[in-house]
This record gives structure tokens, sequence and C-alpha cells, in this order.
């Protein structure tokens, strides 16, 4: 039992607590008390979720706070409810989790056509506004039936999944359903979007009914907020969309538009034929070529010009009944905050080739955002308090300064609870993917440690590559016929329905004779998946997964190194390659029985500066093995045998 604090153990559900849970718990509750953020990093296993929950329940509860946890998969979030669920059978407890209107969707005009979450929200309300939504309608013809629905979500902890199998079930809008529920549960699971997104921000904040300063924020796997900022405040427009703008603007009959359109395309394709991947182009690029047509007005003026056509296009589409997708609307609307942005050193601008989903070689224009904090400040100053917590949050200082979180919040590293003699890191001499050594004969030697791994590895072995390129070279050098067990791989158009399909068939193996997932790190499998027992005996850490030194790296490097003098490079192109190898490192170490072996294949971690980056549970114990072919065999099956 957590003791002494009486508050805590009130909404704490379990008889016992883990190891070091009482010490997480207790430094996440004294912070809440004084109204202070705490940047918090606890071990996998730690049971985080529930901790966290149950020390930011009582203020809660006090003072009439919202508690809203982010999160960045789906499994997170339903791990979420399913602790609610235990708290609630103690105490009377609600919550829900949010997922995209796009997810939640019974339209078909929706689920079929809706590219993305902001295009969903768009459609959405247009066909609100019409009434052509079935399921939007039934909700007023139906409203007491309705109205019982709302009280069993309000009053009972529910995962998104299970709110839209019930909406399904009685013909109602699921997401309207959740929207209806959000003003009066104790607790809302969700992704960082919803949070740090400013336009989505705006309109959940409206339906939740209160400032941010009456919400208690829990941010899980932090260590992912600091890109997925950068992300949200970065855009994009792709020669396929220009030249979609260019055909519907001479449809709808926006001559101008399509003129303006067209020399765009044109422009960009040139640029793209004489660079390699990407290229940085000048602030004033889109405006040289405004000031090319003649008789154009002021630029900004032209952009909202082809905003508003948009608008109307899409409002014409629906009246025909056909899906209001406007490509003049999306590009009006980049180049808008091209112009907007123009000024600002926390962006660059960018042409990127790319391969398109037929394998077609093609460009885009980029927005790209260097500065992280231009997101995460606006929610970290506002908010009541925030618990920013992960696994691999070191160096806790570099964390704070990169988000801008309020000056007095708290910063603590609990203890890994894991014994020592059960987990075996390793590190493997000799081998490497840095980029000047990626030769044929240096695959073939990273598949026989690897093949060394499968062998002497009871059940499960996963292997995450420093990125798909890497995936692909161990693949053509004959990966999946050197290991002799049933053999699982990721790649990159795959669906999260269709991962989740694959990692629950590899898992399923782990009772049989094991088998051998392959996957990224930094991809679906290597974080937010838990891979305990038999599930993943061994883990195999293929490279270090640093960002290919593109011009948008080699500017955000520049632009840390002006704001932190001397950091730079470490601060955003280091610490995000060293978090994500921490993080499928830790992938098979979930509870305190579960013991790993841990096999970093790549000389670069058992060096000075590598090593600093890595967890302390993992640094401490780390072996360096030397470069022969049998040494993981003997150091696996010696731990193996201990093990069992």
């Amino acid at each position: 039992m957590i003791e002494p604090n009486e508050e805590i153990v009130y909404y704490f559900p379990y008889a016992k607590v883990r190891p070091r849970q009482d010490e997480f718990v207790n430094a996440v509750f004294e912070a809440v008390e004084e109204r202070r953020s705490i940047l918090i990093e606890g071990s996998n296993g730690l049971g985080k979720t529930v901790a966290a929950l149950s020390a930011c329940l009582p203020k809660a509860a006090e003072e009439r706070l919202k508690i809203l946890y982010v999160a960045r998969t789906h499994r997170q979030h339903d791990r979420v409810i399913e602790e609610l669920k235990a708290i609630s059978k103690k105490r009377p407890v609600s919550g829900l989790s949010v997922r995209s209107r796009h997810e939640m969707c019974l339209n078909s005009l929706i689920t079929k056509h809706a590219l993305n979450a902001r295009e969903a929200i768009e459609a959405c309300e247009l066909l609100k506004a019409r009434g052509s939504c079935p399921y939007y309608q039934s909700i007023g013809d139906r409203e007491e039936e309705y109205s019982e629905l709302q009280h069993y979500v309000t009053f009972h902890p529910c995962t998104a999944s299970e709110i839209h199998r019930i909406g399904q079930g009685r013909g109602f809008c699921p997401y309207e359903l959740i929207k209806s529920c959000l003003v009066d549960v104790n607790t809302i699971a969700m992704s960082y979007l919803y949070l740090f997104d400013p336009v989505i921000r705006g309109a959940f904040l409206r339906n939740l009914e209160i400032p941010l300063s009456k919400t208690i924020l829990i941010i899980d796997e932090a260590h992912n907020l600091p890109e997925t900022a950068v992300d949200i405040a970065s855009s994009s427009l792709s020669l396929f969309s220009i030249r979609q703008a260019e055909i519907e603007a001479k449809k709808f009959g926006y001559d101008d538009v399509a003129d303006f359109a067209k020399t765009v395309r044109e422009e960009t394709e040139e640029i793209a034929l004489r660079i390699a991947k990407e290229a940085l182009i000048p602030r004033e690029y889109l405006l040289e070529l405004f000031k090319k047509k003649p008789g154009f007005n002021e630029p900004r003026e032209f952009f909202e010009h082809m905003s508003d056509a948009g608008a109307l296009i899409k409002r014409d589409l629906l009246v025909d009944g056909k899906y209001p997708r406007s490509f003049v609307y999306a590009m009006g609307s980049f180049l808008l905050k091209w112009v907007e942005t123009a000024e600002d050193e926390s962006y660059v601008n960018t042409v990127a080739k790319y391969a398109s989903k037929q394998g077609e070689p093609t460009a885009r224009l980029e927005i790209v955002a260097l500065d992280p904090s231009k997101i995460t400040v606006p929610v970290f100053s506002q908010a009541y308090c925030s618990i920013v917590m992960s696994g691999t949050l070191q160096p806790l200082e570099a964390y704070k300064r990169i988000t801008k979180l309020p000056e007095n919040s708290i910063m603590k590293v609990v203890p890994s609870p894991f014994p020592k003699e059960h987990v075996l890191p390793l590190a493997c001499s000799g081998v490497t993917t840095a980029m000047e050594s990626r030769t044929p004969d240096m695959y073939k030697k990273i598949i026989r440690r690897i093949e060394e791994v499968v062998e002497y590895t009871p059940a499960n072995t996963g292997i995450f590559a420093a990125s798909f390129e890497v995936l692909g070279r161990l693949l053509a050098e004959g990966l999946k016929k050197a290991v002799h067990k049933p053999f699982f791989c990721e790649h990159r158009s795959m669906s999260s329905q269709e991962n989740e399909t694959m990692v629950a068939e590899f898992k399923a193996n782990s009772k049989r004779a094991g088998a051998v997932l392959l996957g990224v790190q930094g991809g679906r499998s290597s974080e937010g998946v838990d891979f305990p027992g038999d599930e993943m005996n061994s883990v195999v850490i293929i490279g270090v997964p640093y960002a290919e030194p593109t011009p948008r790296v080699k500017a955000q490097i520049d632009y840390f190194e002006k704001s932190f003098p001397g950091l730079g490079r470490e601060y955003c192109y280091v610490l995000p390659a060293m978090k994500k190898a921490s993080q499928a490192a830790g992938r098979p170490i979930r509870t305190l029985e579960d013991k790993a072996a841990m096999i970093f294949v790549d000389y670069r971690f058992a060096t000075q500066y590598c090593r600093s980056f890595l967890p302390l549970w993992i640094r401490d114990n780390l072996r360096v093995l030397p470069d022969e072919d049998g040494s993981i065999a003997r150091e696996l099956s010696l731990f193996f045998r201990e093990a069992c």
C-alpha cells in the first residue's frame, strides 16, 4: 500500500505498488499540490499511467479540474481507460478516449474520401450544416435514446473503440456522442494534436467549455513531443496538389488562380530537376513568382482570394452530392502560411523530392518549422500544471530548455526498479551502419550477429533498424533466409491496423518456437507496444538512428546553435536518435519478472559519447563484446540458462 498519503491511496486501485512506483506517484502528487509542472523520467514497466492518474485525481476533484492525458498511440489511450476502469471499482471516476472524426465517422462519404483529420472536420461541418448526415440527424430524431447513451458514457470509463461500436449499433454519430460527454467526464485521453495543434485545440477547448488553466495535463511518452511539435507547425504542398488546383481553378472559372498555380508548378518542377533530394529555397521565392504576373494585387490578398474561392468550390461540390475537397483551398491556405512565416527565423522553406504511392518521382514545397517551443509554450504556459513523463527524457535540462517548460518546473529521475540480473545489455564492436561503412560486407557481418541472437534466443526476437534504408539493405543481403524462424517485417506504407495484426501474429509465436520481428527505431512497433515475457526475449538495435543530414536538419542544428550555443547538434540531432534507440531497447522489459537481452549492433553505442545518452539502467550494465563470431552466442547461452 502507498504510504503515507491518504489522498493518493483513495484513488490508487491496487493492493500493492511496484518498486519505485511510490516514489513516482508521490513526486507527481507534490508537484500538482504546489501547482508546478514536473518533468519526470521513469523506466518502462514502472506503472506510470496509474501512478500519474492517482496523483492528479485528488487535486482535480478538489479544484474541479479536468485531466487531459495526452499520448501518441491508441494503445496508450486505451491503457488510460483501462486504469480508470480499475479505479472506478474503488471510487467514482469517469473518462473516455478521443479519436479523430475521420476514425470515428460512420458516414461513407468521409470515410472513403477524407485524406486527413482536417479534411474530415471540414467535410463533417458542411454535411451537418446541410442536414446531409443521417447519423447526426438521428441525434435530434431520437433524443431520449441518445440521452441514455450519454448518461452511460459519462459514468462509465469508455474507450473510443467502445463508443464507436455503441454508435454504430444504435445509428448515432460516435464522434458527436464523445463530444457531448466531454463536459461531464473527469479524464480525457487523446492524441497530441488535440492539445498542441492550435486550430484543433481551439475547437476542442470550446467543446470542453473550460480554459486550459482549468486542466491538468499529463504528457505521456513525452520524448516524442519536440518532433511532433515541429511536424504540427510545418506544412507542405505537393506537385500533385498544385496540378489539381490548376485543373480545379480552370473548371470553376478562376483563371487567375489557374494561371498562378501553373507558374508555381512549372518553377517547382524545374527546381526539382536540379536537386538530389532536398534544397532550401529563399523565403521570397513565391513572392518573386507573384511579381512576375502582371495585374495581380498584393500577395496576401490574392492568396486569401484563393482560399475564399476554394471554400465556395467545396460548397458547390457538396450541393452536387460530391465529396467537398478543394485543392484550390488547400493551396491558398499553404500560401498564406508561407507569407505569415516569411519573416520568422524559426522557419525555412524547401523543395523536397520523394516517391509517390505509385513509386513515381515527384516533389513538394515545404514550410519547415525549426522550433518546437512555438507549439509547446502556448500550452505549458496556460495549463494549471503539466506532468511531462517518459522512460527516456535525460538530460532533463535539455528537454526543459527545448520545450520551454515553466522555469519553476520540477525535474526528477526515478531509478529503474528492474533487477540487474534480469537485463543483459551488450554492444558489438566492429560493426556499424555509419554511412561510409554501409557496404555489402558490413551488412553480411551484421546479419551474422543477428543470426546468433535469433539462434540463441528461446522464443521471440525483435530487430529494430536505424532506418527503412538500413532495413531494406538487411533484407537485400539475405536476412530473412539467415534466420530460421517465422519472419514478420514492418514496411513504410503499413496501416495501423495492418501493424496491429502483424504484431499480434508475432506475439502468438512466442507460445511456439518463437519468431522474428523486423522494424525501425521510432516506428510503430518500437514505441508504444509492450512485449513482456517470451513475446520478446531479445531485442537487437541495428545502428544509431541519426536523421539524414538534409538541408532542413542542418538548418535546425544552426537554429538551435544560435539558441543554445555549443549544444545545437546535441539537442536536435544526437538526443532524438538516442531516445529512439533507447525506446526500442526497452520494449521487452515491462514487468519485474521480465528478463531480456538487448544487443546494440553498432560500435558507436560503446563509445563514451553515445553511451552517456542511454538510460542509466542500460548504461551502467552495458558490456562491450569483442569483434568475433560466437561472442553473442556465449553471452546469450549463459544468460538464458540462468534465467530459466
